[in-house]
Formats: structure tokens, sequence, C-alpha cells
């Protein structure tokens, strides 16, 4: 007869740990992905607002910036990886212009946790995150 007294709880804490290590993981990396992407679309919400309540172009391009600056900051975005980009219809010569409907999209790139950086994995792991605003300039916007 063999004796397998034991063995069950070893048993128990090494498949408990096979399972439980890529689960924490996966929630932790699941929190960064959602973390970031409210951030993105808070970045690009928030930034074509205040765009369009601006009172001229000089303070709209000067509030845009400090906004994008406060919430990547408060996301944890990364600043070199941000791109922001404007477009306003119909399209004219100036951007943002009097009666335009402005679109604010803000794209970036989400690495995840503890990727490393051997052999680009941190780069070809990492998850591009999309977000766009649209907003309505008054026709009496200063700029115009």
């Amino acid at each position: 007869m063999k004796n397998d007294d034991g063995s069950a709880a070893l048993e128990f804490i090494t498949v408990g740990l096979i399972l439980l290590v890529p689960l924490v993981y996966l929630i932790a990396a699941l929190g960064v992905i959602q973390e970031q992407t409210l951030g993105v679309e808070a970045a690009a919400r928030h930034t074509a607002r205040l765009i369009a309540q601006a009172s001229d172009p000089a303070s709209a391009a000067a509030r845009g910036e400090q906004v994008l600056a406060a919430v990547v900051e408060e996301y944890g975005l990364d600043p070199e990886s941000v791109d922001v980009s404007l477009v306003c219809t119909p399209v004219g010569a100036e951007c943002p212009a009097a009666g335009a409907t402005l679109t604010v999209t803000v794209r970036t790139r989400i690495e995840l946790p503890l990727m490393p950086s051997v052999l680009g994995l941190d780069e070809s792991t990492a998850i591009p995150v999309e977000a766009a605003s649209v907003q309505k300039i008054s026709r009496l916007w200063a700029g115009g």
C-alpha cells in the first residue's frame, strides 16, 4: 500500500499557483487597459469641449494643450505615444473655426504590465487605443 499523506495539499498548492498567477496577471492587465482607455476617452472629450468653448484660437490652443497634459498625467498615459488630431467640418482654412464641427481624435498604445523589452515584446504586445469626440463650435465664436 502506498502512503499518500499530504499529497492532496501539495497538489492543491501546485495547481492553485499554476492557475492563480495567470489570473492575477489578467486582472492587472485588464485594469491597466481599462484605466488608459478611459484616459484616452477623457482626453478626447475634454479637449474638444474646451477648444469649442474657448474665446479665440490662441486660447483654444493653450487650453487644449493644458487639458491634454493634465489628462495624460492623471491617467498615466505615455506622453510620447499620445497622438492628437483636430478635424473641422466643413473643411476650411482654419481649425477651429466659427460654426464648424470639431472632431478631436486621440490615439495611443497601451503597453501591458511586466512585459520585457527583450526582442521587442513590449512593442509587439502593446494595444492600440483610439477615442474621438465631436463638438459644435458656435457661429458667434471670436475666431470667425
